[in-house]
């Protein structure tokens, strides 16, 4: 029998003294972060004309609306996702095991498809104005309704989108949470609603604060939302200076602005953790469900609904009573085409994703080189960067790759190649990896740390590979995170706009890209029917995440909240914007 092994294995090399998983996870890390290092080379050419324009001008602007809206859905989701959360997990009332996986469906309504609903609905000429006028006798000038194409209108748009994320880290932190410190509380003579405060929130602040990172970054990013609203931010000014304007190197400068900002949101929520960490107390008691009835059953039911209803039920049906109303199919064969290249850029994206997020994590279980941590760490801050941004930065080396190799194609057998990378679907699904890799590589990262080293010991001593090791003992162990990944990258990618607009081949359009174009010529009746066929695609990834939140919160006998979740079901925040050793 072979002597135990000391140590981290420096295993499958090939001459080089170097193993070569971690030549594999250094080269995939080193590509993931090759557009944010194009956009620095190419903003080192100096502010251009219309940069400088941009800066004497509209640059406040852009950045009083771009904070103004984070600050705004900040707030809004935490107090959205927090309260729904804590209701949901440690109250019983009448329902509450239908709002706990309900409460996700928002997370399949994109952002700008909720626009186009909310713009249909609230908009002067639309159904509620014109309800009001009829009903009340006013005339067109008579009476003052809030503009829903404003920075208000986006951000409770965004709002009732983005809140899941603090819904599902919230929850999953409450669920880990023993009854033994809120009952000290108690004891001492604190209400259900001081202890609340003083008790759960701040064991939750870890979880609550990843969430929140999460959706103050899909805000920075979002393009679809702002851009139907008129609402000029980062992201708008970026699409502008590149496409209108013609200006790369100010577009790249702009991009750099925006990713400063992002990186000043995860530094802040990085300080703001420094030295906490997740506490999960297995053998812990779990909280009892506190009862509620009367009045404050109606309440939470309330709370709970309104969520559900404003951002996923609202503009459904919307866009469900858009699509009655056309004479034309909604199943035609261009509509049927636009499903299969979403399904088909998301299933491939997801895939692919997973693959390049288990070579990174595996390599970094195998080896703890510097360099290989480092990478490891820094590769998530694509989740950071908008989809915008990264598709700038993608072109970049993308085209100059391409002229390169036509002008020596040229001069050596004189056969013009084209464009080979710009403009394909590699180009796509590079950019969808290098946006996503985060999300899934924290759920593989997570399931590895859960697997005792031990395992890996007794596999080695028995002379099993890491090939082997990973296909009996790792792979298997790993089987609902990576499921849990590829579902939620499925639905971020089928929901991205901007890298998929600006990187698509030509001719090649998406149920996004339909819906968007329909949207911009205000053809918000023909917009719905692309956006609805989006919405159904996106359920059922979303409907197996709810089913499996409603099983980890199925307590014995249907009362009270569940006890801590499984290690692998419980949903977590991707390593670039929370750890869970609080490495900050």
């Amino acid at each position: 029998m072979a002597p135990l092994a000391t140590g981290r294995p420096t295993i499958w090399r090939r001459g080089t003294g170097v193993p070569l998983l971690t030549v594999a996870s250094t080269v995939l890390s080193v590509l993931t972060l090759m557009p944010l290092a194009a956009l620095v080379v190419t903003s080192l050419a100096g502010p251009s004309e219309a940069m400088s324009h941009t800066v004497g001008t509209v640059l406040g602007r852009y950045t009083l609306n771009t904070l103004s809206l984070a600050l705004i859905v900040a707030a809004g989701v935490t107090v959205t996702g927090v309260s729904t959360a804590w209701l949901v997990t440690m109250c019983r009332f009448p329902g509450r095991g239908v709002f706990a996986w309900a409460l996700v469906l928002p997370f399949a309504m994109p952002a700008y498809v909720s626009a186009y609903a909310y713009t249909y609905l609230l908009q002067h000429p639309g159904p509620v104005q014109t309800a009001l006028r009829d009903v009340m006798g006013y005339g067109p000038h008579d009476y003052w309704f809030p503009e829903i194409r404003s920075l208000g209108g986006a951000a409770f748009v965004l709002t009732m989108v983005f809140y899941p994320y603090v819904y599902l880290m919230a929850r999953a932190a409450f669920l880990q949470q023993s009854a033994t410190a809120f009952e000290a509380s108690r004891t001492l003579g604190r209400t259900p609603w001081r202890a609340f405060f003083s008790v759960a929130v701040p064991l939750a602040r870890p979880a609550i604060v990843a969430g929140l990172a999460l959706a103050v970054m899909e805000t920075l990013a979002d393009y679809g939302t702002v851009y139907h609203f008129g609402v000029q931010t980062f992201t708008t000014a970026i699409y502008r200076t590149w496409f209108s304007l013609g200006d790369r190197v100010g577009a790249v400068q702009l991009a750099l602005m925006l990713v400063s900002v992002v990186l000043l949101v995860i530094g802040l929520e990085r300080v703001g953790r420094r030295g906490r960490r997740y506490a999960e107390s297995r053998a812990a008691r779990p909280m009892p469900g506190l009862p509620l009835a009367g009045w404050r059953a109606a309440g939470a039911v309330a709370v709970c609904a309104l969520p559900v209803l404003c951002g996923f039920l609202v503009p459904a049906a919307t866009l469900v009573g858009l699509g009655v109303g056309l004479d034309v199919p909604w199943l035609d064969e261009r509509t049927t085409r636009l499903i299969g290249n979403t399904v088909t850029l998301a299933t491939i994206g997801s895939l692919v994703t997973l693959a390049v997020s288990l070579v990174i994590a595996y390599a970094r279980r195998l080896s703890k080189g510097r360099l290989t941590t480092f990478l490891g760490q820094i590769v998530g801050f694509g989740y950071a960067v908008p989809g915008a941004v990264i598709a700038v930065g993608l072109l970049i080396p993308f085209g100059a790759f391409d002229r390169w190799l036509n002008s020596v194609m040229v001069a050596t057998f004189g056969i013009r190649t084209g464009l080979l990378l710009t403009g394909t679907i590699a180009a796509v699904i590079f950019a969808y990896v290098v946006r996503f890799l985060a999300v899934s590589l924290n759920a593989v990262e997570a399931g590895l740390a859960r697997i005792p080293p031990s395992l890996d010991g007794a596999s080695r001593t028995l002379g099993a590979g890491p090939a082997i090791t990973f296909l009996r003992i790792h792979g298997p162990l790993l089987t609902g995170g990576m499921l849990t990944a590829a579902l939620i990258v499925f639905v971020d990618i089928m929901k991205e706009l901007p890298a998929t607009l600006i990187l698509r081949p030509f001719n090649f359009d998406t149920l996004a890209i339909r819906a968007y174009r329909l949207a911009s010529d205000e053809r918000l009746a023909l917009a719905s029917v692309p956006s609805l066929m989006m919405v159904l695609v996106g359920l059922v990834p979303v409907i197996l995440l709810s089913r499996q939140i409603a099983r980890t919160s199925r307590a014995p006998g249907g009362e009270g909240p569940s006890p801590a979740p499984a290690a692998e079901d419980a949903p977590r925040p991707p390593a670039s914007v929370v750890s869970e050793r609080g490495s900050g």
